[in-house]
C-alpha cells in the first residue's frame, strides 16, 4: 500500500514543475516580444529617448528573470 503523503507530494511537485515551465515560456516570450517591438519602433523612426521607459522595463525584466532563475537553480 502506498503512502498517501508521498502521493500528495509527488502530485504537488508535478504541478509545480508544470507551472514553472509555463512561467518560463511566458517570461521568455514576453521579453522577446517587448524587445522586438522596441526594435521595430526604432526602425520606424521612434527615438531611443521615447522608448526609454520600455527599454528600462526590458532591462528590469531581464534582471528579475535572472534572479528567479538563480532562485530556482538554488532549489532543485
Amino acid at each position: 500500500m502506498s503512502n498517501p503523503v508521498v502521493g500528495t507530494l509527488v502530485s504537488d511537485v508535478t504541478a509545480a514543475r508544470g507551472a514553472m515551465a509555463s512561467a518560463t515560456a511566458l517570461i521568455n516570450g514576453f521579453q522577446a516580444r517587448l524587445d522586438a517591438a522596441v526594435a521595430k519602433a526604432l526602425e520606424n523612426g521612434a527615438t531611443a529617448e521615447e522608448l526609454a521607459p520600455l527599454t528600462d522595463l526590458s532591462a528590469a525584466f531581464e534582471s528579475d528573470t535572472q534572479a528567479l532563475a538563480a532562485a530556482v537553480a538554488a532549489n532543485p
